[in-house]
């Protein structure tokens, strides 16, 4: 018996992408619908506490917007929103302006030359998923993924269980066969909810995040300017999180 897979949550864990991008894109979308909608990074942290971009636009209008005469077919208008949202977050992706976390991609090379199957469950849409992996890691980047979970492909988004299970499922895997890596309370949970023991890389936003059941809490996988120390777990000395490390963690969660 050995680790068999990772498995990567993308907004935040991949890369920093919400409050440079998703964000942005959304406050675009916004005006170009006429709307004086405009999400700050401090209310962008909180509609954040609801997976899902188009839930997040529901969220707020039943949240913030009372005197807002909704359309007719709103569930349509949200979709509709939603998709120019994803238009401006792709041509920010496009741009180069969102690079990946540090030690991400060395960690995903190093289990690639070590026969460690990769995967991604995320709320986020496919093709955003693609685009900023194309923008990252190369237009055939995606084909490093056995399977790629995204978006719609479950009806319930984290922090339900649904979008690991779905990943396992395509993995043909096991929760004690993986490591998973996530960033917020949210994913903590749904990898929880699936029997799975997430590793935590918390950013701005999350780092102070209730993250009951991780087995490693850390700021990133590498920093070159100063050691890593733990918030949750230990790395043996190690001065990034680098496969050693995790088959470490991953002994201990099967133990």
């Amino acid at each position: 018996m050995s680790l068999q897979a990772l498995i990567f949550d993308v907004d935040g864990t991949l890369a920093n992408t919400e409050r440079d991008g998703h964000r942005v894109a959304f406050n675009q979308a916004f005006a170009d619908a006429g709307l004086d909608w405009q999400w700050s990074i401090e209310q962008y942290g909180q509609l954040l506490q609801v997976a899902g971009g188009k839930e997040r636009i529901c969220h707020y209008i039943q949240a913030s917007c009372p005197h807002w005469q909704p359309p007719q077919d709103l569930q349509g208008f949200v979709a509709e929103l939603h998709g120019a949202k994803n238009h401006h977050y792709q041509r920010l992706l496009a741009q180069g302006v969102i690079p990946l976390r540090p030690g991400v991609e060395r960690l995903l090379q190093e289990a690639r030359t070590e026969g460690i199957r990769l995967a991604i469950a995320t709320t986020s849409d496919l093709p955003n998923v693609l685009t900023l992996l194309e923008h990252t890691l190369g237009k055939d980047s995606h084909h490093w993924f056995q399977t790629i979970a995204a978006g719609d492909m479950v009806l319930a988004k984290k922090p339900a269980p649904d979008i690991y299970h779905y990943a396992l499922n395509q993995l043909d895997l096991t929760p004690s066969d993986c490591l998973v890596f996530e960033d917020s309370q949210v994913g903590c949970q749904a990898a929880c909810a699936a029997g799975c023991r997430p590793i935590i890389t918390v950013n701005d936003y999350t780092q102070h995040q209730d993250f009951s059941g991780a087995l490693l809490v850390i700021d990133d996988l590498e920093n070159p300017c100063h050691p890593l120390t733990p918030q949750v777990g230990g790395m043996n000395g190690a001065e990034s999180v680098n496969m050693d490390v995790l088959k470490s963690l991953w002994r201990t969660s099967t133990s």
